[in-house]
């Protein structure tokens, strides 16, 4: 998988700013038809850290 960015510190899949989730899945926001822009969308992999 290609390297990801993230700044979502508190996801348990946030390694060093980066994603380190085998797969990752992005939905738009689901009372939308189609997304327009990146704050239209989410990501689906995000969990918590514990």
């Amino acid at each position: 998988m290609p390297d990801i960015k993230c700044s979502v510190t508190e996801c348990h899949y946030n390694r060093n700013v980066m994603c380190d989730a085998s797969m990752i899945q992005v939905a738009r926001d689901a009372q939308l038809s189609n997304a327009k822009n990146s704050d239209q969308t989410k990501c689906e992999t995000f969990k918590p850290k514990s």
